[in-house]
């Protein structure tokens, strides 16, 4: 038998990262999990020479970054929801990071959204949702959008609801 106990959704904020959330919520609803909600910001400035040709204080920058991205991943989580979900947003290398959380953080489901690119795009862009998926310490589930879903959203349940009345 499947037991989800921690269950990852790493967010870029792309229509395809919120399907997942959907995909996350629902499902550690199902298993009554704990949901982490991951946001990775691109470490701007990676290469050590990279910040003596920045007039801005951009670790301030990230630092804002940071915190607005926590604070949309938390708007995000219905309000019934907040106490099984854990926000972080930090910043690294996005597939790095992900695999890190998820192997130090014992989870169980990755579940995360994929641009389903093909062609010239995916070579050139290459895809962190297929390294997460090649290397992760567990399952992962990908979530493209639009496609066919199997989890209903409150809205779509409320449009459906009132249909039939």
């Amino acid at each position: 038998m499947i037991n989800l106990k921690t269950i990852l959704v790493p967010s870029d904020f792309s229509e395809c990262s919120e399907e997942a959330l959907h995909y996350g919520l629902e499902l550690a609803r199902r298993f009554d999990a704990k949901l982490h909600l991951l946001h990775v910001v691109p470490n701007p400035v990676t290469p050590a020479w990279a910040v003596d040709g920045f007039a801005l204080p951009v670790f301030d920058v990230v630092e804002d970054w940071q915190k607005e991205a926590a604070r949309k991943l938390r708007a995000a989580v219905p309000e019934a929801d907040r106490d099984r979900v854990i926000v972080v947003s930090v910043v690294a290398a996005p597939c790095a990071e992900i695999l890190a959380y998820a192997e130090s953080h014992g989870v169980d489901l990755i579940v995360m959204g994929t641009h389903g690119r093909s062609g010239v795009s995916h070579v050139l862009l290459g895809s962190i949702a297929e390294r997460v998926v090649r290397r992760a310490p567990c399952p992962v589930l990908t979530v493209r959008r639009p496609e066919h879903g199997f989890v209903e959203t409150e809205a779509l349940v409320a449009v459906a609801a009132g249909a039939e009345g």
